[in-house]
């Protein structure tokens, strides 16, 4: 009796989902109450809930110079929401405009093509060095990557380079895909950031750290000893990886334990 009732079922839900309004709502409801999605919306409110945010993490790096200090924003975006907030005697920002057609910025470009300018001295100086560069950028591993490069070459010495998105808490945070937010990570988006910041991990000339909040705020020094370069050969970067291993890949520190190395 039982499995001719669930052979019914199984032929009413056939048939039900032909039709689409019926269709939207099992497919809907089985969506929600997947076990991936409710864990993915439990994590993405854990990291929006965690302080502090980039902007006071960047304010406190400036605040340890005993100088007048030059700041240099990639990616800004609203300016609101972070350029506008740092205390920097001098401040430039970047940014192409694609997301904020208002774009108040003082370069309208993409990073790549105001290195390329800053290093032909069509801009600013190509002797110019930043105190601190903040990289928010295109969130994909291949941009990061050369965004970092160009900004070593435009720190001081004793200068910082930090990075938003690096720890991202679940592989749809982790997608490639801005666009697709029909995901547990909804419009939260850290992409492939993370890639390169492991990347420059390994180097052994650079010392590294990330801060166990706003989905992992990178930081990288040439000369200040935040953390020993990762010494671990990976071929190939994959998510599951990360996810066992992220204190260690990382060097993941809460913002407490970072500013007991100041």
């Amino acid at each position: 009796m039982a499995e001719r009732l669930m052979k019914i079922y199984k032929e009413i839900k056939k048939v039900l989902l032909r039709v689409p309004l019926f269709f939207y709502y099992i497919k809907g409801k089985n969506f929600l109450n997947d076990p991936y999605y409710i864990e993915g919306r439990r994590q993405d409110k854990i990291e929006m809930s965690k302080r502090p945010l980039r902007t006071d993490i960047i304010n406190f790096i400036l605040s340890q110079f005993s100088r007048e200090t030059l700041y240099l924003e990639i990616g800004v975006r609203n300016p609101k929401e972070n350029f506008n907030k740092i205390k920097a005697a001098i401040k430039y920002s970047v940014d192409p405009g694609i997301e904020f057609k208002e774009n108040p910025v003082d370069f309208k470009l993409t990073s790549d093509n105001f290195f390329k300018e800053l290093y032909q001295n069509k801009i600013l100086s190509p002797d110019i060095k930043f105190d601190l560069i903040f990289i928010d950028g295109l969130h994909l591993a291949h941009q990061v990557d050369r965004d970092i490069a160009n900004s070593m070459n435009f720190i001081k010495d004793d200068g910082f380079i930090v990075l938003h998105d690096c720890n991202p808490p679940t592989e749809w945070h982790a997608r490639y895909e801005y666009d697709y937010k029909y995901t547990p990570s909804f419009s939260n988006w850290n992409g492939t950031t993370w890639k390169a910041f492991m990347k420059w991990r390994a180097n052994s000339s650079v010392f590294s750290c990330c801060i166990d909040t706003d989905f992992g705020v990178g930081i990288l020094s040439k000369k200040k000893n935040i953390g020993q370069y990762l010494n671990h050969n990976m071929e190939f970067y994959e998510y599951p990886e990360l996810n066992k291993n992220r204190i260690e890949y990382l060097n993941l520190l809460s913002f407490s334990e970072f500013k007991t190395l100041f």
